[in-house]
């Protein structure tokens, strides 16, 4: 399959100005206006700069306005930030100074057309037939998992082809406060939250969502991205018989998503310990994601949450990336969790 993004809708044109030739680029998976500075794209090899450029601050403004006015929302200097969707599912994030420096400043998230799958995510050197292997093996043996990185680093496309090779019978509730995961399957439930209107009304959250997500007989239940209160009810369905239910998570590694859980488990005023504690028995196996040096999203680390004195950690089982994959302390921990012989694993 090749690389292709979703063009956009024809009613985007006019408003997307000089930024509607870049997301025509099948390539283009991201387009980043930073002010009157300069737009960048993001070809799957990091950002690069573009001739594409608007003609002032004002003229940036006046972008960012007509973008958020189409996802539905307001930006102005009583709402400075708009995070949504636009037609096509074209995801927006802007900002207005004085909340960032020299003007507007616009993210556009381009939508793929095809859900890449684990054999296409090889050909493009995230991963080798090794670790196919083993991703395989976490979807089909049901363990609760998290996907791990940076900004950037492709955890929403890796975890929608590891979902689109679950069992059809499976019934999959995903939750998102912005829909981007996309998933190859035939049975699949998707919940987005929704942001206060202008009387400051109607705010559907992420916590809300979890908790509604139980009570639609998931087989898994899936958070597209952990980045708040609703770690707690997320920990809370992954130790209530909810098996294979995984999310992405942002961390620099996988040992630092014990401490990333930590910290958002405060915003839900849940102790260290309790965190640790849930953390422990709802989630199993850490994919943890980077770009090399020349820019590549690659799978860089399989590891296994286990107790370590009263805490918890994470253990690297395999490390080292594509092609130069090194065992951990706890690859036979993962081999048995997965049921696959050692001797199979890189």
């Amino acid at each position: 399959m090749t690389t292709t993004t979703r063009p956009p809708e024809p009613d985007l044109m006019a408003a997307l100005g000089p930024l509607g030739p870049l997301l025509q680029d099948p390539l283009v998976t991201d387009v980043l206006v930073n002010g009157e500075a300069g737009v960048w794209v993001d070809r799957g090899q990091g950002p690069e700069r573009t001739a594409a450029r608007l003609a002032d601050e004002r003229s940036v403004r006046r972008l960012a306005v007509r973008l958020a006015a189409l996802a539905g929302q307001r930006l102005d200097e009583s709402s400075p930030w708009v995070d949504g969707l636009l037609p096509g599912g074209l995801r927006l994030h802007a900002l207005l100074p004085p909340l960032v420096d020299g003007g507007a400043h616009v993210s556009l998230r381009v939508p793929r057309t095809e859900v890449p799958t684990l054999e296409d995510l090889a050909a493009w050197g995230a991963l080798d037939e090794k670790a196919a292997r083993v991703l395989d093996a976490v979807v089909a043996s049901q363990v609760s998992f998290l996907v791990s990185g940076g900004t950037g680093t492709g955890k929403t496309t890796l975890l929608g082809a590891l979902l689109s090779r679950c069992a059809p019978s499976q019934r999959i509730v995903v939750v998102e406060d912005v829909r981007e995961l996309r998933i190859a399957h035939p049975h699949v439930v998707h919940l987005q939250g929704r942001p206060a209107n202008i009387e400051g009304r109607g705010e559907v959250t992420m916590t809300t969502l979890v908790r509604q997500s139980l009570r639609m007989r998931p087989d898994r239940v899936v958070v597209g991205e952990v980045r708040g209160a609703e770690v707690r009810e997320l920990l809370t369905a992954l130790n209530t018989g909810h098996e294979g239910g995984c999310g992405t998570v942002h961390a620099n590694t996988a040992r630092d998503v014990v401490a990333r859980f930590t910290a958002l488990g405060a915003l839900a005023d849940m102790s260290g310990d309790a965190v640790r504690a849930q953390l422990l028995s709802a989630i199993e196996v850490v994919l943890h994601l980077d770009r090399d040096a020349a820019g590549h999203r690659r799978l860089r680390e399989v590891a296994v949450l286990g107790a370590r004195g009263e805490g918890v950690e994470c253990v690297t089982a395999l490390g080292g990336g594509p092609g130069a994959w090194r065992p951990g302390p706890a690859r036979p921990q993962l081999a048995r969790r997965l049921g696959l012989p050692p001797q199979v694993l890189p």
